[in-house]
C-alpha cells in the first residue's frame, strides 16, 4: 500500500484542473501528488510517519510559477538600500548618508529601486544632484526598471567614464554641454562600467549586461559569495509561494552555480536559465545555447531557451516606437537589433528547436519580434515553438491578431502597468499618445483573442510576491480617459501563474495543476482567496510552500 509522506486536509483546493474541479485534501509522496479528493479519501494513505497539514479552510493551489525574474540580482538586492519609496532629495540624502555610515568599506555605494522622480517631481536626476546627496564617496543608484543607472561625479571618475567611454549599440553615456557625462547611463552597455566597481563586481548582472561569464573567472571566494546570494534569492522565492521560475537573463556561470546548489541539496525551487544573446554577439554563439541545453536538463534545472532584448523602456525613451514620443518629438527610441539580424537569429534558433523569449516593450519592438517569429515560421515551417514576447506594453492594433496567428505566448507583468498601483500613469502628452493607451498594457484584450497569457513580476523590478500581482490584475486602479479596463477574472489570473505558465515551459503534463502524478509543488495561503475582496487580495500571505514534496517555507 502506498503511504503518503504529507497529507494536506481541510483545504479549499483550487486544482486549476477542469477534470478535477474542487477538492479538500491532497496526498503527496516521492515528490509527486498521490491523490486529490476529500479528507476521507486520504485516510487510506495515512501512515505512522505521514505529516498532516491542516489547511484550516484556506486556499491550496499549485505552486506559483514565476515566469519572468532575474534571480541573481534579485537575491543580491535583498541586502541593498531600496529607494523605491523616496521621491525628494531631502529624504534621499538622509537615507543614503545613513546607509553610507553602515557601509564604510565598499568601493562604490550602490542603491536600487529609484523612480524617475527620485530627487523630486520634475527634477531630472544627474550627477550634480547626486553630488549633493553624496559628495565625498562614489555613489550610484539603479532605476527600478533596471534600464538606467545614475551616478555621481566620483562614481563616474572611478568607472573611468566622466569623459565618456565605449558602449554597445542601444546604450548611451549621456553627455552634457560641458563635454562631461551627466551621470545618466542608459541601458546595460553604458552602466556596466559602474557596476563593475560595486562590491559584487557586477557579476550578478553579467547575465543581462553581456551574457558572458566573469572575466577573469570568479575565484573560490567569489563563487561562494555568489552561491550565497542565489540561495538568498531561492529562499525568498519559496517564501512567496514560488516553486518554479523562468530566469530572463542567463550565462553558463549561473547554471554552474545553481547546479552546485542542486548537488548540495539546496535547490528549493525549480528554475530555467536561458542563453542571452546580445546585439553585438556573433550568431554562432547560439552553439553555446545548445550546449547549455545539453548539459542542463533536469526536473529542477534546465535551459533550452534563448533570451533577446529588442528595446529598452518607455520611461527613458529607449523603448522602440513606431512614431516619435509625444514629449520627445525627435525620437522613436531604437530597436537593439537590425531587422535582418534579428530575423536571422530567430530563424536559426527556431531551427535548433530553441524556445525564444524577447523583451519587447514599444510597439515597434513588438512588431519587429513578430516579424522575426514570422520569418522563422516561413523558413522552418510551423511547429509547437511557444515563442514568447515579454512585456508587450505598447501594441499597435494591426499586430494584435498576429500574436495568436503566430502561436505567441504573452508574458506580462500586472504591477508594471499604471493601473497596477506601483507606478503612476504618465501625464497627458508624456510617454504615450492618447490613441496608444487603449492597447497599452492590454492583458485582458490580448487574453480575449485566445493568446496564452502568463503573469510575472520581473523581480527585482517590482517585488516578486505573487498575490499583489494577482490583486492588481483582478482589481486594477481606474485610470479613465483613453485607458481601457484590463480587469482579469480571478481564475484566469491564477492560471497565468500556474497551468498556463507550465504550458509556456512545455511542462503542462508535469506541473501547474493539482492532479495525480504531477509534481508535488503546492502553496497554502493564509485565507480563502475566493472570499477575500478583490482589492484586498494583495494582503494575503503564503503559509506553506511545498516543492517536490519538500516543505520549502513554513510561516509557522
Amino acid at each position: 500500500m502506498t503511504v503518503a509522506e504529507i497529507i494536506i486536509e481541510n483545504g479549499r483546493l483550487i486544482t486549476i484542473d477542469a477534470r478535477m474541479g474542487r477538492a479538500e485534501a491532497v496526498a503527496l509522496g516521492d515528490g509527486r501528488i498521490l491523490a486529490v479528493g476529500s479528507n476521507a479519501d486520504m485516510r487510506a494513505l495515512r501512515g505512522p510517519e505521514t505529516r498532516i497539514i491542516d489547511a484550516g479552510q484556506c486556499t491550496v493551489l499549485p505552486g506559483f510559477i514565476e515566469s519572468h525574474i532575474h534571480l541573481f540580482p534579485g537575491g543580491l538586492e535583498l541586502g541593498l538600500l531600496d529607494l523605491s519609496r523616496s521621491h525628494d532629495i531631502e529624504t534621499v540624502t538622509a537615507r543614503v548618508r545613513a546607509y553610507s555610515a553602515e557601509q564604510p568599506d565598499v568601493p562604490l555605494l550602490y542603491a536600487i529601486g529609484a523612480h524617475y522622480d527620485l530627487l523630486g517631481a520634475g527634477r531630472k536626476i544627474d550627477r550634480h544632484g547626486l553630488d549633493r546627496v553624496m559628495p565625498d564617496r562614489p555613489f550610484a543608484v539603479m532605476a527600478a526598471d533596471h534600464h538606467t543607472v545614475w551616478a555621481n561625479t566620483r562614481a563616474l571618475e572611478l568607472a573611468g567614464i566622466l569623459h565618456g567611454g565605449p558602449v554597445s549599440d542601444g546604450s548611451e553615456i549621456v553627455m552634457g554641454s560641458d563635454g562631461l557625462a551627466t551621470g545618466e547611463l542608459l541601458e546595460p552597455g553604458a552602466y556596466e562600467h559602474v557596476l563593475a566597481r560595486t562590491a559584487s563586481g557586477g557579476r550578478d548582472l553579467l547575465g543581462m549586461t553581456t551574457g558572458n561569464d566573469p572575466v577573469p573567472p570568479a575565484n573560490p571566494q567569489q563563487r561562494a559569495a555568489d552561491k550565497a546570494v542565489l540561495r538568498d534569492g531561492l529562499r525568498h522565492l519559496a517564501k512567496t509561494g514560488v516553486t518554479s521560475f523562468h530566469n530572463m537573463d542567463g550565462n553558463l556561470y549561473q547554471l554552474e552555480l545553481l547546479s552546485e546548489i542542486e548537488a548540495e541539496g539546496d535547490l528549493i525551487c525549480r528554475g530555467q536559465i536561458p542563453f542571452h544573446l546580445k546585439n553585438f554577439d556573433p550568431i554562432d554563439r547560439l552553439a553555446e545555447a545548445a550546449e547549455m541545453r545539453r548539459r542542463f536538463d533536469s526536473d529542477w534545472l534546465w535551459s533550452g531557451r534563448l533570451k533577446l532584448f529588442h528595446d529598452g523602456v518607455v520611461e527613458s525613451g529607449t523603448a522602440a516606437m513606431l512614431r516619435p514620443y509625444p514629449n520627445w518629438p525627435d525620437s522613436t527610441g531604437a530597436p537593439l537589433f537590425a531587422p535582418e539580424q534579428f530575423n536571422e537569429i530567430c530563424v536559426r534558433a527556431d531551427a535548433m528547436g530553441l524556445q525564444i523569449s524577447v523583451h519587447a516593450i514599444g510597439d515597434a519592438a513588438v512588431r519587429g519580434t513578430l516579424d522575426g517569429y514570422a520569418a522563422a515560421r516561413a523558413a522552418n515551417g510551423a511547429r509547437d515553438s511557444r515563442h514568447r514576447i515579454e512585456h508587450i506594453e505598447v501594441l499597435h492594433p494591426d499586430d494584435l491578431p498576429r500574436l495568436r496567428a503566430l502561436g505567441v505566448v504573452a508574458s506580462m507583468q500586472p504591477l508594471h502597468a499604471p493601473w497596477g498601483g506601483l507606478f503612476a500613469p504618465s501625464d497627458e502628452g508624456q510617454i504615450l499618445h492618447e490613441d496608444q493607451k487603449p492597447l497599452a498594457y492590454a492583458c485582458q484584450t490580448i487574453r480575449e483573442t485566445g493568446v496564452p497569457m502568463i503573469f510575472s513580476s520581473d523581480w527585482p523590478v517590482v517585488p516578486v510576491e505573487v498575490l499583489p500581482s494577482i490583486g492588481a490584475a483582478v482589481a486594477p486602479k481606474p485610470l479613465g480617459g483613453n485607458w481601457t479596463d484590463q480587469r482579469q477574472d480571478l481564475q484566469d489570473a491564477l492560471a497565468s501563474y500556474t497551468a498556463t505558465a507550465a504550458y509556456a515551459e512545455f511542462s503542462e503534463d508535469r506541473k501547474g495543476r493539482l492532479a495525480t502524478g504531477l509534481f508535488a509543488d503546492l502553496v497554502i495561503l493564509s485565507d480563502d482567496i475566493e472570499r477575500v475582496a478583490p482589492d484586498e487580495l494583495g494582503s494575503l500571505a503564503v503559509q506553506v510552500t511545498i516543492c517536490g514534496g519538500r516543505v520549502t517555507y513554513d510561516a509557522g
